[in-house]
Formats: C-alpha cells, structure tokens, sequence
C-alpha cells in the first residue's frame, strides 16, 4: 500500500510539475511575443516619425524655385507681370525667367510687347520689345535675335485668356559682372527692378 501511494504520488508531483512547466513556457512565450510587438510597433512609429520628418524636409526642398518673384508689377489691361529669375549663363548671356497673368475682361495678344522695331514685327505676339535698363551703367540691353530677326523669347501663340497664368523667358547680352540690378522694361508696365544671380 505505501508503495503504490508512494508511486501515485510521484506520478501526479511529475503532472503537475509538467502542467507548471508548460503554463510558465506559454505564459513566458506570450509575455515575449506582446514585448516584442510593443517594441516593434514603438520602433516602428519612431522611424515613421523620423520618415516623415526626412519626406517634410525633402519636399521643402523640392520646392519650385518658381516661387521666388524677384519683382512683380502690375498694369496695362489687368496685366500682372512677374520676374522669378534672372541668371547668367555660360556665354554671356542672361535669361530672364517670369509669369504674365490676364486680370482683365478679355483675351490679351501681347501686341504691345512686341515692340517698335521693324525687324520685330515678325515676332507676332511676343516679348520680344523688352529691354533691361542699367541705370548705374547708363546702359540699355536689348532681348537677342537670330539673323532672321526672331528674338530668343517667348511667343504668346494664341494670346492669354482671362485669368490664366503662363510662363515666359528673354535672354538679353549679359551686363559686366559689377552691375547687379537692372530694370526691366516691356511694353506700357512699370519698370520692375531686379537683382541679377550667377548660374549654377
């Protein structure tokens, strides 16, 4: 009888021992899996963070340099005209970069800054009449042309309507590498004073 209890005994001490086992190695299992994911998950929303500042910063420097305006002015027929870059480039030239926007009641043809020239009179509706005044130099430049008298400017082909906004370009002989502002003049808007950058 002492030897069966003993056995019957030790037979239930090695359940239980086993069942411990067993909760604490599923319980210990479990513990990890929930740290392991309160880990992954902090790690993960601390990297996005730090993704998300990387892609903040990326897109403030990817901003269109557009967004300059070195000067803007407003005048004839509701025009609004604005100057985002004036650059030298290699070659002695000088690109000057800007908007034009229609304010007015009807379509604009730019006939007026085309400019008085005869040899610009093919340059239909265009910026070709704009020139950049050195007040310091006392100089004026004149926009470029090929040999047929085209300037190397933009065209407005087919005019701007009503409250649209279109890009446009002139490129001038470049002033001496003193002179750091100039005006530039089209057509019956004011002048509007810009400062001159080197190209990158």
């Amino acid at each position: 009888m002492s030897i069966r209890r003993t056995t019957k005994t030790r037979r239930a001490m090695t359940a239980v021992a086993i069942t411990t086992g067993l909760v604490l190695t599923v319980a210990g299992c479990g513990g990890g899996g929930d740290d392991d994911k309160a880990k992954a998950e902090k790690s993960s929303s601390s990297s996005g963070g730090k993704d998300d500042a990387g892609d903040d910063k990326a897109k403030e420097t990817q901003q269109p340099s557009s967004d300059t305006v070195l000067a803007e002015v407003k005048g004839e027929e509701g025009l609004i005209l604005k100057v985002t870059s004036a650059k030298r480039d290699e070659g002695g030239f000088l690109t000057v970069e800007g908007t034009v926007t229609n304010g007015g009641s009807k379509a604009w043809v730019a006939g007026s800054w085309r400019g008085d020239e005869k040899e610009l009179t093919k340059n239909g509706g265009s910026i070709a009449g704009a020139s950049l005044v050195d007040t310091e130099g006392k100089k004026k430049y004149l926009i470029l042309r090929d040999t047929e008298g085209r300037c190397l400017c933009t065209r407005f082909t087919g005019g701007v309507l009503t409250g649209k906004t279109v890009d446009w370009f002139a490129q001038f002989p470049a002033p001496p590498a003193e002179t750091t502002k100039v005006d530039f003049h089209v057509g019956a808007m004011p002048p509007a004073s810009i400062e001159l950058s080197e190209g990158e």
